[in-house]
């Protein structure tokens, strides 16, 4: 079978490679689409500290069941699904409270194990979800990013009423909007790119601000009257944003944080205290897959202004050169692996 491997940093390829066999509990997936993410680039560029190599990448893949190993229960094959590429032990502190995203042993396809850019892959049955009816499996690709804004609201929490500012209009700041949209909460979106800041108003965002050409924190403190916005999503993942973001949250906000920059972030004390500010890191996603599903079966998700290329998976180095050499021009790439 034909997969993409990252062989060490900055070594990729298409190569050929034997089909894996599904193991005890373990799904076999013909593999139909895989979308490409920025953590993706990070392992192919070994900036990943938790990847290991050789490694097939892909964390965002849907595709048909294949095979079913021994003791799978719930699946069957010709079965269409989407995989959850978190795998969680059960046993540990996160897992029993019910944080398995943040499983102190946790595994993420498509960096500690193989992932979904490839013809087939077997993952545990605990990590699949069957796709319901009508949906389409190049619609399902997205259902991963999805979960990861899904995740952001359910870390934040919100109240009615609220606003949420968005620094980042890429991928994640895109489905953050449409999320945001889903919830009845307004959004304003900061990007540098005018392009993107057109597409998340295409999305519902309620305001746009070029951070390059105007004042983020004169347009905030205009627009709510200095009192600030309860809800900030930093999308952009720009450590030297976070003093702009708490200086800009109002009282008893809350901000999420989803870089995984190790650089240092300033924090002024003063401002996280004197508000009471709530400040939340999301990671992946916690069982925001169904609901994922749910919206975008009933037509409430807008994937196609956020797909703007798709290759064939032997040229998938292309793909690649492209985000890296054009980021400008790329929102979410599809690897069509059909």
């Amino acid at each position: 079978m034909k997969s993409f491997v990252v062989g060490a940093a900055n070594k990729f390829g298409i190569e050929d490679l034997p089909v894996p066999q599904p193991g005890a509990g373990e799904v076999l997936v013909k593999v139909a689409y895989a979308g490409i993410c920025g953590s993706d680039m990070h392992i192919i560029h070994g900036q990943n500290p938790f990847a290991t190599y050789p490694r097939i990448t892909g964390h965002e893949f849907v595709g048909t069941v294949e095979n079913i190993g021994n003791k799978v229960t719930k699946i069957q094959a010709g079965q269409k699904v989407v995989i959850n590429p978190a795998i969680s032990c059960g046993k540990c502190r996160p897992c029993v409270i019910g944080r398995p995203n943040v499983c102190t042993r946790l595994k993420v396809v498509g960096v500690h194990r193989d992932g979904g850019f490839t013809e087939f892959q077997s993952v545990p049955e605990t990590n699949i979800h069957v796709l319901p009816d009508g949906l389409s499996l190049r619609d399902a690709a997205l259902i991963e990013p999805y979960s990861i804004a899904a995740n952001v609201f359910d870390r934040m929490g919100y109240q009615k009423g609220d606003q949420v500012l968005v620094y980042g209009a890429g991928v994640i700041g895109l489905t953050v909007i449409q999320v945001a949209r889903i919830l009845g909460i307004p959004s304003i979106v900061v990007d540098i790119v005018d392009d993107r800041l057109e597409v998340a108003e295409m999305l519902g965002a309620g305001c746009v601000i070029n951070s390059m050409t105007e004042s983020v924190e004169d347009r905030v403190t205009e627009m709510t009257d200095g009192e600030g916005i309860p809800l900030i999503v930093d999308a952009a993942g720009i450590p030297g944003l976070v003093p702009e973001i708490l200086k800009l949250a109002a009282p008893a906000g809350s901000v999420c944080l989803l870089g995984f920059s190790s650089t240092p972030s300033e924090v002024s004390q003063i401002e996280v205290i004197k508000k009471e500010l709530t400040i939340v890191g999301s990671r992946l996603n916690n069982n925001m897959f169904p609901t994922v599903i749910g919206w975008m079966a009933d037509g409430l998700l807008d994937t196609e202004k956020l797909i703007t290329h798709e290759f064939p998976l032997e040229k998938a180095p292309e793909a690649i050169n492209l985000i890296e050499n054009s980021p400008h021009l790329v929102r979410k790439v599809l690897l069509n692996i059909q």
